[in-house]
């Protein structure tokens, strides 16, 4: 990896670093879900970081990709799990990395056994290392504690203005010889379940991400596809981010023509199947001999 790319990896990892610290210390009983999400956003900004992704605030089942919208009222509970992904850029290279919080104490040992399948990851990581021996490292860690991983959630890799790259490292063990190269991004990212161990889509969608250029009816739609691709690029945006761009009920309609017409796609929040607690840790993780983790 070159020399600038490895700096700037772990530039977005010392701001993610602070955010994430900060997170832990804001989520409490009777704080705005909306409140925190905009404080950490801003936070990256001012210390020179750009968002990777919208601040993803899921609670109890929902697994990921909760982002508050504009008028959200929702605040934390007694007994709430809290799950605070956090996605920091510099020049297009991603820190990401989460954490789980229980407001009350319960869910500890849940919360330690993601905790301890993403320790065990990094220990055992190496270039040359398969899909399938990692993944397997990951569910029988998760199963020793008792619990279940999400089968259908992966780790997966990053490149430059991309969250999601096409190297996916599954919570649930695969048969699979694919290796994973040196210099690798990871966002290794494991969740933890007293459930199923699955999840499934929800609503209401408020993460989105840039597809492609493609003609569109509505004004309001052209000139949002104009600002997403050009403010955002590939990586994913929130509704409430464009709530100064026209009223709520075109935004609203704006986003349904771009979706339709495949401009962008959405982010709908994952909740576990039968409506179990998940527990989330993630680290960003350069595959070396000896790896680097950037958001520690």
């Amino acid at each position: 990896m070159e020399k600038e790319i490895l700096e700037s990896y772990k530039k977005a990892g010392v701001i993610h670093k602070e955010a994430r610290e900060f997170a832990v210390k804001e989520v409490k009983e009777g704080v705005k879900v909306l409140d925190l999400a905009e404080r950490i956003e801003k936070m990256i900004k001012d210390k020179g970081g750009g968002i990777a992704f919208p601040v993803n605030i899921s609670i109890n089942d929902i697994a990921a990709h909760y982002t508050p919208d504009a008028d959200d009222t929702l605040t934390f509970k007694q007994g709430d799990l809290v799950k605070v992904d956090i996605g920091v850029h510099v020049d297009g290279y991603i820190a990401d990395a989460a954490t789980t919080v229980s407001i009350g104490g319960q869910d500890q040992e849940l919360i330690k056994a993601a905790e301890d399948a993403v320790d065990q990851f990094i220990k055992e990581i190496r270039p040359g290392k398969t899909v399938g021996e990692m993944s397997k490292l990951v569910e029988d860690i998760v199963l020793s504690h008792g619990f279940n991983p999400i089968r259908n959630l992966a780790g997966h890799s990053m490149e430059q203005y991309l969250e999601h790259g096409l190297l996916s490292i599954p919570n649930g063990k695969i048969p699979s010889d694919i290796k994973i190269p040196e210099d690798t991004a990871l966002g290794m990212e494991v969740f933890t379940t007293t459930g199923e161990g699955w999840v499934k889509e929800s609503s209401p969608a408020l993460i989105y991400v840039f597809s492609q250029s493609r003609p569109v009816r509505l004004r309001e739609s052209r000139k949002i596809a104009e600002k997403i691709s050009q403010e955002y690029k590939t990586l994913p945006f929130a509704k409430r981010w464009l709530k100064d761009v026209t009223t709520p009920l075109r935004l609203h309609l704006a986003l349904k023509e771009l979706e339709n017409n495949g401009v962008i796609r959405s982010y709908p929040p994952l909740r576990e199947k039968s409506h179990a607690k998940i527990a989330q840790h993630e680290e960003t993780i350069i595959v070396q001999d000896k790896p680097i983790v950037t958001t520690r």
